[in-house]
């Protein structure tokens, strides 16, 4: 038996098709959001044990883990959310649900293997070189003043010259600059903890900008490619903050379903990004989303705005995940983008219940 926290989510449910569809018995834990679903989404899979649990309800998540032989633990609060006013859910779901869900593990003797969801974003800004000092550089976070200037890239700390981006690797330094990526981080820290002291087998799958059907259509925690998505289906051009040009990799889900798949059957441990290793400008992504749209779509506009919590550039080196995990990424960045343009979205509460007001009022 297989446990998948956050199984009806995103990700999740695409982890947790996946593992059913090769034979294992899932059981599937989820809040059911009421921020996230209105109701039980139709796509989840009838095949699948499913329980709506609050991950942070002690006596409910030990009924849940008791037999299981490993666990993919997706649950999460997403994004980075809409202000400070989100801190105290995202260290409440994201933290102390994933300690419960340990303290559960431990009680039970849980000695199989356990895959965390954690993300890129755990690195902060991504990896550089300064040609011109012949060194690696980790810049600092950006400045307001700069990026109000219309100076978006960072400099080198010696020189002030230019910096080249490099693929991030999983040894990188570690630098979380918003609420999202501490509490991340902090579960790497609590998972590894747990692992350390249990014997469990505990891999931790760094995803980049995972996009593809079932992401959630407009809401403050949707992705970037869900964000254009939606303003061009409302025939409205993305905006793309600062110029267009910040380095992402972007990944779509069947892949990040298929590595959690090989990481619950593997003997390795730590670590692992999780990505295509082809890096795209954020500009480029809009642009092959508008061209999916056909003609008439409008095209994407650089707004020149800022938030000082994003980072520049950051994209993954794969190779430990290739030659660990066997993972590869098998959908292209063009084939992957254009398709989703017309992939279903999960609607937000906001239109479902939109519409429901609508049709009460007829």
């Amino acid at each position: 038996m297989i446990l998948v926290t956050g199984g009806a989510g995103f990700i999740g449910s695409h982890v947790v098709d996946l593992l059913v569809s090769k034979g294992h018995e899932v059981r599937v834990l989820d809040l059911l959001h009421p921020d996230v679903h209105v109701r039980a989404p139709e796509y989840l899979n009838a095949n699948a044990d499913h329980r709506v649990v609050d991950i942070r309800d002690i006596n409910a998540v030990a009924s849940a883990v008791r037999g299981v032989e490993a666990v993919s633990h997706q649950a999460s609060m997403v994004g980075l959310g809409v202000d400070l006013d989100d801190i105290v859910s995202y260290v409440s779901h994201n933290d102390l649900g994933t300690a419960t869900l340990l303290q559960a593990l431990h009680r039970e003797r849980f000695r199989g293997r356990l895959v965390l969801a954690s993300s890129m974003v755990v690195y902060g800004e991504g990896s550089y070189r300064c040609e011109r000092c012949d060194v690696s550089v980790r810049p600092r976070p950006r400045a307001a003043t700069d990026l109000a200037a219309g100076r978006f890239e960072p400099a080198c700390l010696r020189c002030g010259g230019s910096l080249a981006p490099e693929a991030v690797q999983e040894n990188a330094h570690l630098d979380p600059r918003n609420v999202y990526a501490a509490t991340k981080l902090h579960q790497e820290h609590l998972c590894g903890a747990f692992g350390r002291e249990s014997g469990a087998s505990v891999t931790a799958l760094r995803y980049h900008n995972v996009y593809g059907p079932r992401m959630p259509r407009d809401t403050p925690y949707a992705g970037v490619a869900s964000i254009f998505r939606s303003a061009l289906a409302a025939g409205q051009p993305p905006l793309l903050f600062e110029d267009g040009q910040q380095l992402r990799d972007f990944v779509h889900v069947q892949d990040v379903a298929h590595a959690n798949e090989l990481a619950l059957a593997s003997d390795a441990s730590g670590t692992f990004n999780i990505a295509s290793g082809e890096p795209r400008t954020i500009g480029t992504m809009a642009a092959v989303l508008a061209g999916a749209f056909g003609v008439g779509a409008p095209e994407p506009i650089t707004t020149g705005e800022y938030r000082l919590g994003d980072v520049r550039h950051v994209f993954a080196s794969t190779i430990r995940a290739r030659g660990e995990l066997g993972f590869r990424a098998s959908i292209g960045f063009e084939e992957g983008i254009s398709a989703f343009a017309t992939d279903p979205l999960r609607a937000s509460t906001r239109e479902v219940n939109s519409a429901e007001m609508s049709t009460t009022a007829m």
